[in-house]
């Protein structure tokens, strides 16, 4: 099977996953967004990608995101960065992403707008909140009770654009249950920031739990390019 192929039947059947899912939840499909997550795979994959109508692309390392936005840079797709986010590279970051999902700490809203100065369109953010108990090594996120000001934060820069909130349900635990806490907590902040309608959340192993939940985006990686290159 050529790689095309291959990619083509990945593609499918997460299509057809995340439409199940909405079907379940009497959501249009529509409201669903498939960023493909190609951490590790080659540039040649994004293209390939690109030209079977995917329009997201997600990256989570920035020498190897930066790289590929540049190589692509003809295909008119939209970058999502979601990995951990260093202060000291976030304008570089910006400099190519059209998201940033992985905004947990107000000293990375600076170094961000600086970055997205000059665009037609502010760039998208969104906050990474954390689902973990308070004090889990290697938590990653904001904690919920935290928000408010970080999204405060946000809105001050006329260069970004706070679109909403991003997660990952824990390790070890039923993402059923992290996504369903996931949505309280979007309830409440939408509620505050009512154009914040963003949801990112949910990954190959359990994007119906997110879709069910209200997720519009959901990041997929070896459901669709399979698993990661052998040394990596």
């Amino acid at each position: 099977m050529s790689r095309r192929a291959e990619l083509a039947a990945g593609l499918a059947a997460v299509r057809e996953r995340v439409a199940g899912a909405c079907a379940e939840a009497g959501r249009d499909v529509d409201e669903v967004t498939l960023v493909v997550v190609t951490k590790f795979f080659p540039a040649s994959d994004v293209c390939l990608l690109a030209d079977l109508g995917v329009t997201d692309v997600g990256e989570n390392r920035h020498q190897e995101a930066q790289a590929k936005a540049e190589e692509c840079a003809d295909l008119g797709l939209r970058w999502h960065f979601i990995g951990g986010l260093q202060s000291n590279k976030a304008a570089a970051v910006a400099a190519y992403s059209s998201v940033v999902e992985s905004v947990d700490r107000a000293k990375l809203v600076g170094p961000l707008a600086r970055g997205a100065a000059g665009r037609e369109q502010p760039m998208d953010v969104l906050l990474q909140v954390s689902l973990d108990p308070p004090g889990r090594e290697g938590r990653a996120g904001v904690d919920p009770d935290d928000l408010g000001a970080l999204a405060s934060r946000v809105e001050q820069e006329q260069d970004l654009r706070l679109r909403g909130l991003m997660a990952v349900a824990p390790l070890g635990e039923d993402p059923a249950t992290a996504f369903a806490r996931l949505a309280e907590v979007r309830a409440a902040f939408v509620a505050e920031h009512p154009a914040a309608t963003w949801l990112s959340a949910g990954m190959s192993g359990d994007l119906e739990h997110a879709v069910r939940l209200g997720a519009t985006h959901v990041r997929i990686g070896s459901a669709v390019l399979g698993s990661r290159p052998t040394g990596k």
